[in-house]
């Protein structure tokens, strides 16, 4: 099976912790992206903000965009996957937490990002319609 390495995205953009959502959506926009890792001073990943975050947790609660910051929408610690991990680590991790993207970590550092779509390029059918139906279930 391959390896996250071999199947991740590597131009990944980060947020940074103290930018403001306003700044933040409009870096999704123009990457044409739904989320974004969100990174701090440090260069260590610190979550993951999504452009359903940002209206869900924002924009519904009447917050406003430009002044909440990337970093306290960044809640817990960020779902990852290591980059040597095999292709039946990345389905696992997905589906038990139910997330569409893993961040791929080597040592410390980000180095890119597994989306379903790299999972779908890479695998059979079968391991990849499980996936999604895993990560759809309501619970």
């Amino acid at each position: 099976m391959p390896t996250a390495r071999e199947i991740m995205t590597t131009d990944v953009t980060c947020v940074r912790e103290q930018d403001d959502l306003r700044t933040a959506a409009k870096q999704m926009a123009q990457l044409g992206v739904g989320s974004l890792p969100i990174c701090g001073d440090d260069s260590r990943l610190k979550g993951m903000l999504t452009d359903r975050d940002i209206v869900v947790k924002v924009l519904a609660e009447g917050r406003d965009p430009g002044i909440v910051t990337a970093g306290e929408l960044a809640q817990g610690k960020a779902v990852t996957i290591g980059a040597d991990d095999d292709a039946a680590a990345i389905l696992r991790t997905m589906s038990q937490h139910k997330v569409r993207r893993l961040p791929v970590i080597d040592g410390h550092d980000l180095v890119g990002i597994v989306a379903v779509a790299d999972v779908a390029r890479s695998l059979p059918e079968r391991p990849v319609g499980d996936l999604i139906e895993a990560i759809s279930e309501h619970g």
